[in-house]
C-alpha cells in the first residue's frame, strides 16, 4: 500500500485518511507464479488489483500465437483499475515474474468514488498515466529507432522505479527475458541482442542478473530521446 501511496504522493498530497479509506477497501493478497494469468480477456472482473511485487504485463494475443506486451506494471501499480468501470479487459492480464496483488473489490471502490473525491481523482490520475505510458510506447514502435526504443523504456523503468522507492536514476530491477523485451518493444530476440550489445559497447548500460545499471542517466535520456514530461512527475493540487 506504501508504494501506491509514494506513487501518487509523486504527484499530489495525499492526506492519512485517504490512505486510510485505501487500506479499507483492499481485501486480499493473491500471490501469483511467473507466468500465472491475473485476467482473462473478456472475462467479467468484480475486483481491480494492486501490485505489490514482482512485474506484471498486459498483453494482447494473436490467433496464430504472436504475442504483444502493451504495458509492464512494477509495484504500486494498479494493474487493472480500468476494469472497475469496463467490467471486461479486451486483454489478458500476465505475471512476468512470481507476483503478489492486493484485491479491491468494486463495491469498495465505487464507495470511494462516492465518499472521497479527491482521492477518486488521484486514482482516475493513475489510469491517465497509463494512457499517457500507451502513447510513448505506440511513437517508440512507429517512430524511434530500435537503439532509442529499448533505451526510452530502459530510462521510464529507472524513473518509475525512483519514484516507488525501489530503485534510482542509476540502476533498478528488470527481471524480463530478452525475449519478454522483444515481445515489449515488438522486436525479435536477434535484435533486441544486437541494440543491447551496442547500447553495452556504447557504455551506456548493464543488464544482467535481473537488474538493469546505468552510469550517466541523463546521457542514456539524451541518445534515447527521453523526456520524462509523459511520467508527470510534477506535485500539485488535483
Amino acid at each position: 500500500m506504501d508504494l501506491l501511496v509514494r506513487k501518487l504522493a509523486a504527484r499530489d498530497v495525499v492526506p492519512e485518511d485517504e490512505q486510510q479509506a485505501l487500506r479499507a477497501a483492499a481485501t486480499e493478497t493473491v500471490p501469483y507464479a511467473a507466468g500465472e494469468e491475473v485476467v482473462r480477456e473478456g472475462e467479467r472482473q468484480t475486483v481491480s488489483r494492486l501490485l505489490v511485487s514482482g512485474l506484471i504485463a498486459r498483453v494482447k494475443l494473436l490467433d496464430d500465437g504472436r504475442r504483444q506486451i502493451t504495458e509492464l506494471h512494477i509495484p504500486g501499480d494498479f494493474v487493472d483499475l480500468h476494469s472497475f468501470l469496463l467490467k471486461r479487459l479486451d486483454h489478458d492480464v500476465i505475471a512476468v515474474t512470481p507476483a503478489r496483488l492486493v484485491s479491491y473489490p468494486h463495491e469498495g471502490l465505487r464507495k470511494i468514488t462516492e465518499q472521497w473525491p479527491h482521492l477518486t481523482r488521484l486514482l482516475w490520475l493513475s489510469t491517465t498515466l497509463d494512457g499517457a505510458g500507451h502513447r510513448e510506447w505506440i511513437v517508440s514502435a512507429g517512430r524511434r529507432t530500435a537503439a532509442e526504443h529499448v533505451g526510452h523504456l530502459f530510462c521510464e523503468f529507472l524513473l518509475r522505479y525512483e519514484v516507488v522507492g525501489l530503485g534510482d536514476r542509476r540502476r533498478c530491477p528488470l527481471p524480463l527475458t530478452q525475449q519478454q523485451l522483444a515481445d515489449a518493444c515488438g522486436l525479435t530476440p536477434v535484435h533486441v541482442n544486437r541494440v543491447l550489445q551496442e547500447l553495452r559497447h556504447e557504455g551506456l548500460l548493464e543488464w544482467r542478473a535481473g537488474e538493469l545499471t546505468v552510469p550517466d542517466f541523463d546521457r542514456l535520456a539524451q541518445v534515447s530521446r527521453f523526456d520524462p514530461a509523459f511520467l508527470n512527475l510534477i506535485r500539485e493540487p488535483r
